[in-house]
């Protein structure tokens, strides 16, 4: 059957249309009229096409030209407009980029090498432990973290960065006194860090203090493993030291006062630093940039100098020993990297004789390196002739003397 229903309210051809499955489809379909008719709708809203008078169709068409027309002179004028301001932001765009890209590439020879390390380390119960331990420990610090970090960033004493090698860590920070009359003695600082995470910057505390002293503070960065062993490191650290030799009097140093200082494993570099150029001095056709006799005094503060006493007791701190042998190039070099072990080599009596006075400095409740170290060190170095002696301080633990202030006691300090 066929049901149709017709609603004739507003407009007579407007119908529906349903049909049942059996009535042919396409009869269906042609026969259904359209809801509103073309011709009702056109009339319904009088709308005239330009097209369909030449008058009206030329009114549209300069109306469209003029619209175009405007539109090109307002993006013309707003080019030109801005061209002065975007040449100008161009090189701040540049610049940006540039430091962008730098501190990439520095990340990312960061997250490498610590990859690297990691695989050395493992990731072991102890070597979380001791993470969570010094996170904690570094909260603990961290006011006086701040205000040492303000000083070093955005102090007018303090001069950043000094390239002096070709290698990426061949940088110093040079810390100045207040007072600029005449030329100050100078103190040539290599940090500590296991040999690992060393950085010139936890230097800023003692260059700090000691620059409110009227005295210029050296403080040598180097490369740490695994980014290079032992051998680069001592590299590194005569790089510096002859830069701070050849240099310091064009900042106001005097290259007759000239001291040298390490803490934990840098007097450990220091130390062998020094002997390595005073066994190039005696030797025949070696060429050197600096002589141990610009050297006034070496201060050594809670170093290791036998590494063979060493290898066990780091080993028993989670500085392992496949790790500590890797840092030291083998078992084989540690004999050439223990300056106590080779003061007392007869082939270097020679050497040994141009050493300065030598004083090493210790806390007795130093665990990460004991205080016999220092004070076998030293005796070793009485034997041979050396002026040499060691202080200790009761009660001081491995980071209390690089963070302890100088005072006007009796006592012998490093800033004394």
């Amino acid at each position: 059957m066929l049901i149709k229903a017709e609603i004739e309210r507003d407009d007579p051809t407007t119908s529906l249309l349903i049909s049942s499955e059996y009535e042919d489809v396409e009869k269906a379909i042609t026969s259904i009229k359209p809801v509103l008719s073309r011709t009702s709708s056109y009339n319904n809203n009088n709308i005239t096409s330009p097209n369909d008078s030449p008058g009206l169709g030329n009114c549209y068409q300069q109306r469209r030209r003029r619209s175009a027309s405007d539109n090109s002179l307002s993006s013309l004028s707003g080019s030109n407009g801005s061209g002065a301001a975007s040449s100008a932001g161009g090189s701040r765009r540049h610049s940006f980029s540039k430091d962008v890209g730098r501190a990439a590439a520095e990340t990312f020879l960061v997250t490498r090498l610590s990859f690297k390390l990691l695989r050395y380390l493992g990731v072991g119960y102890r070597w979380i432990v001791r993470f969570l331990a010094l996170g904690c420990y570094s909260l603990l610090l961290l006011p006086g973290f701040i205000q040492v970090g303000c000083h070093y960033f955005f102090s007018s004493q303090v001069r950043r960065g000094i390239v002096y090698g070709d290698q990426p860590r061949n940088r110093l920070d040079l810390y100045f006194p207040k007072s600029s009359d005449g030329p100050k003695p100078v103190v040539a600082f290599i940090t500590g860090g296991a040999w690992i995470i060393g950085y010139k910057a936890w230097g800023s505390l003692l260059g700090q203090q000691l620059s409110e002293r009227d005295i210029i503070v050296a403080c040598i960065d180097y490369r740490n493993f695994p980014q290079g062993t032992i051998k680069d490191m001592v590299k590194d650290a005569s790089q510096g030291i002859s830069f701070v030799c050849n240099n310091i009097s064009e900042y106001g140093g005097d290259p007759d006062r000239i001291y040298l200082m390490g803490q934990s494993a840098g007097a450990h570099i220091a130390a062998c630093t020094l002997l390595e150029q005073a066994i190039k001095e005696t030797g025949e056709g070696e060429s050197t940039t600096w002589s141990v006799s610009q050297i006034r005094a070496y201060f050594g503060l809670s170093g290791g100098y036998n590494l063979f006493d060493l290898v066990d007791h780091f080993h028993s701190r989670g500085l392992y020993r496949s790790i500590f042998l890797s840092i030291m190039d083998g078992e084989e070099s540690l004999r050439q990297y223990s300056p106590e072990v080779l003061v007392q080599d007869p082939n270097t009596r020679h050497a040994v004789s141009l050493l300065p006075p030598i004083i090493l400095f210790h806390g007795t409740a130093d665990y990460s390196i004991p205080a016999d170290a220092s004070k076998n060190f030293a005796n070793t170095l009485q034997r041979v002739g050396v002026r040499a002696e060691s202080i200790l301080y009761e009660g001081k633990t491995h980071t209390d003397l690089p963070c302890q202030r100088c005072s006007g006691s009796s006592k012998k300090t490093p800033c004394t």
